[in-house]
C-alpha cells in the first residue's frame, strides 16, 4: 500500500485529530501517512460571522476540493462541521468512536452556569448554544466568539468575556479539560449534529483507501449520527440552525432526542424517539416530523428556513 496523505486544517485541533488518526492508521494497518495542512475559508475569515462567508461546508470545502483533485487520500473531519450532503465522488468510510458529546463552561471566575452573575458576558459563535442558554438563563449576555480553541480561550484569558463554551470532546482531546468550571448537562443543552465524532472522508473511486479506512469505522457512532444527520436533512438545516440532537444506543435500541428553539430561547420544542439502529435514516425522519408537528415548522421559518419542500 502506498503512503497516504491526510488533509487537514491547520488549527491546534484539527492537527490533534489528524495526527491521532495517522497513528491509528499505523498501528492497525502498517502503512505510513504525512498530513497535508490546507487552510480553509473558515479558517482565513475568523473574524467575520458564519453566515457572512458562506454557510454549509465552511470549514471543510478546500478539504473536499483536495480530495476530488488528487491532492489528498483522506481527509479527517469534526462530523458536526459536515453538511448533510456530500459532494458527489465522496464517501465516509469510517466514523469513529465517539467522545463526549456535551459542551462545557469555562468561566474566569471558576463559576459554573447558575453562579454566573445577571449580565455575564458569555461567548459562542453556536446558535444552537446561544438559543438553549438563553432558554435557561435568560439573563445572561451571549455575545459572538470565533476562531480556534486555543485563540477562545486567549480572548476570555484577556477578559473579553466573562466565561465561553466549548465543546468538551475537543478540550478533552487538547489536554485541557482541567479550564472546564462545568460539563453543561444535556438536559440543559443538546449537543450539535455530530458533535464528539471524526469522520474520515475519502473517493468514491479509491477502494483501497476505502478498505484501509473501514477498520477504524464504529458501528454504533455511526448509526447514531445517521439518524442526527438524517434528522437534520430533514429539516433543511445547517450547523446554524438553533437545535440540538443526541442519538446513543441503549439496550439494543436507537435514541433520537431533539430539540428546536427560537433565536431568543422562548420557543422550545423538545421530542424524543427509539427504535432501530439498523433503520438510523427512518428514525431521523420520524423525529423530524414528530417536531414539525409540533410546531418546529413555525419556529425555523423565522431562521429562514423552509421546512419540508423536497
Amino acid at each position: 500500500m502506498r503512503p497516504l496523505r491526510i488533509g487537514s486544517r491547520g488549527s491546534v485541533l484539527a492537527r490533534w485529530q489528524a495526527e491521532a488518526i495517522r497513528d491509528r492508521l499505523a498501528r492497525l494497518t502498517g502503512v505510513p501517512a504525512e498530513i497535508v495542512f490546507i487552510k480553509t475559508s473558515g479558517d482565513r475569515f475568523q473574524q467575520a460571522k458564519i453566515d457572512q462567508i458562506g454557510l454549509k461546508g465552511v470549514f471543510i470545502k478546500e478539504l473536499e476540493d483536495a480530495l476530488l483533485e488528487g491532492r489528498v487520500d483522506l481527509a479527517v473531519h469534526s462530523m458536526k462541521d459536515v453538511p448533510t450532503q456530500i459532494p458527489a465522488g465522496l464517501a465516509f468510510p469510517a466514523i469513529c468512536q465517539r467522545e463526549d458529546v456535551r459542551d462545557s463552561l469555562v468561566a474566569a471566575s471558576g463559576a459554573k452556569l447558575a453562579q454566573l452573575s445577571a449580565g455575564a458576558r458569555v461567548g459562542t459563535s453556536s446558535l444552537r448554544r446561544q438559543a438553549q442558554l438563553r432558554h435557561h438563563r435568560p439573563d445572561l449576555d451571549l455575545r459572538e466568539l470565533r476562531g480556534n480553541v486555543d485563540t477562545r480561550l486567549r480572548k476570555l484569558e484577556r477578559g473579553d468575556y466573562d466565561a465561553i463554551v466549548l465543546a468538551k470532546a475537543g478540550l478533552d482531546r487538547l489536554g485541557w479539560s482541567d479550564r472546564i468550571t462545568e460539563v453543561i448537562p444535556i438536559e440543559v443543552c443538546l449537543p450539535a449534529v455530530g458533535q464528539g465524532a471524526l469522520g474520515i472522508e475519502s473517493r468514491a473511486d479509491d477502494p483501497e483507501v476505502a478498505d484501509l479506512l473501514r477498520q477504524l469505522d464504529h458501528r454504533e457512532t455511526r448509526a447514531a449520527v445517521t439518524s442526527e444527520r438524517a434528522l437534520l436533512a430533514e429539516l433543511e438545516g445547517g450547523c446554524q440552525v438553533p437545535m440540538g440532537a443526541w442519538a446513543r444506543v441503549e439496550h439494543g435500541e436507537l435514541v433520537l432526542e431533539a430539540c428546536v428553539l427560537s433565536v431568543d430561547g422562548a420557543d422550545y420544542i423538545r421530542k424524543r424517539v427509539a427504535g432501530s439502529p439498523l433503520e438510523p435514516e427512518a428514525l431521523g425522519c420520524a423525529l423530524a416530523r414528530s417536531l414539525v408537528a409540533a410546531g418546529a415548522d413555525r419556529i425555523l421559518r423565522l431562521t429562514g428556513r423552509n421546512v419540508g419542500k423536497h
